[in-house]
């Protein structure tokens, strides 16, 4: 039986499956890990990502953070991949009770999701930061520059989780409590560097736990299925029913 095979299996005998994701979801869709850092980064910016993505540069320097955020995090015509169209496929069917992600692009809900718990928030949420106006994510793109409140003129802020900044609370108490909950937990598409999101993986204690991801990760170890190729390749051969 190879890995595609066992992975049916285990998804055809389970049903309270959870999905825990990373930018190794979205990558399969154009979108680079922002990470990613080459030659050419450095004729754009002075600074490491870590630091431009930051609470206290972001307060300090916004022109260069939205500068970078344009460039790097606002994915507009991305789309969902065979990755997040399989697990939609998998909740409509009474499978997967939630898909847990690092991501902020919002993919998951294009591709159909309904239960998406996004533990650093949402390139498709921005609230002013004096009267918590709400805009969208096409607002930003298109605002020059800084992007400002056309009721108040305020500094609008995207509703992602920044370095210095804390999860948020809610969000991170559902998961624990799908994932604690899980018969299945299926990790795809994140190396498992990033705290305290990667943390969350202590609270399994179902059946099977499956990781997916081309690189090695942290979890390695104590999976019972493991598979390293790109996640929309495996999840493409699996069958709903």
């Amino acid at each position: 039986m190879d890995a595609a095979e066992k992975l049916q299996k285990i998804i055809d005998e389970h049903d309270n499956l959870v999905f825990f994701g990373g930018a190794g979801v979205s990558t399969e869709s154009g979108i680079p890990d922002f990470r990613s850092v080459d030659g050419l980064y450095h004729q754009h910016y002075d600074y490491p990502p870590e630091t431009i993505l930051s609470h206290s540069f972001f307060m300090r320097e916004p022109e260069v953070f939205f500068r970078f955020y344009h460039d790097k995090m606002l994915a507009l015509d991305a789309q969902p991949n065979a990755a997040h169209k399989k697990l939609a496929e998998l909740e409509a069917a009474g499978k997967l009770k939630a898909v847990v992600t690092q991501n902020i692009d919002g993919l998951h809900q294009k591709a159909g999701s309904k239960k998406v718990l996004e533990l650093h928030g949402s390139v498709h949420r921005n609230y002013c930061m004096k009267c918590h106006a709400f805009y969208d994510a096409w607002y930003i793109k298109e605002a020059p520059g800084i992007p400002r409140c056309s009721s108040c003129g305020g500094m609008i802020k995207p509703d992602v989780v920044l370095y210095e900044e804390s999860l948020d609370q809610n969000v991170l108490r559902e998961a624990v409590s799908a994932i604690s909950q899980a018969q299945v937990l299926i990790v795809g598409g994140t190396s498992l560097v990033v705290y305290p999101a990667a943390g969350l993986l202590q609270y399994f204690q179902g059946d099977a736990l499956v990781v997916i991801n081309k690189g090695a990760t942290s979890a390695d170890r104590n999976a019972d299925l493991l598979i390293q190729e790109p996640i929309g390749q495996v999840l493409s051969r699996i069958t709903v029913r």
